[in-house]
């Protein structure tokens, strides 16, 4: 049973390393790479405040394919090299965006979001996913949740099959 009280008075960081463990512990001993998947887009969207939207889109073709994700409904696929999960996946970078309202070419599929930080997921040299999150607050995200979800995104590309057929 998860209990999110538990984490109510840690410090931030404090919070962030158990989220990383909680990730570990849900990822290494499952067979199931969308029960993997799911679980972590649950894991994160409860540890990280403030957030009105997390998930992965994920690698089908030549195009990011919605997949598990918190929050309300979500475009469904995405160009490589569009708006900032296309971004990130093309160039293989984090991207943390203060106000996605400038970042040229930004794809608005919930109209309350007004920063995203998005993570690539990387397989030997292929980016095979990306870990998508949002925030209705203008500059939510800061050095330390992009270190904390760095952390995050290697437990995941170490521990799971990302070749999922959405």
């Amino acid at each position: 049973m998860f209990d999110i009280s538990v984490f109510k008075d840690m410090a931030l960081e404090e919070k962030y390393e158990n989220m990383v463990i909680m990730l570990k512990g849900l990822t290494e001993g499952e067979e199931s790479s969308i029960t993997k998947v799911s679980n972590a887009s649950a894991v994160i969207n409860a540890l990280i405040d403030r957030i009105n939207w997390c998930g992965f889109y994920i690698r089908e073709g030549e195009e990011l394919i919605l997949g598990p994700f918190q929050g309300m409904p979500a475009c469904t696929k995405i160009k490589f090299g569009e708006g900032v999960c296309g971004t990130a996946f093309k160039e293989k970078k984090v991207m943390r965006i203060e106000n996605v309202h400038d970042f040229k070419g930004h794809i608005a599929c919930d109209a309350a979001s007004n920063s995203e930080i998005v993570l690539p997921i990387i397989e030997g040299d292929e980016v095979k996913a990306v870990l998508d999150i949002d925030s209705e607050e203008v500059g939510r995200f800061t050095s330390i949740e992009e270190k904390y979800l760095k952390k995050c995104v290697e437990v995941l590309e170490k521990n799971i099959n990302w070749n999922i057929k959405l």
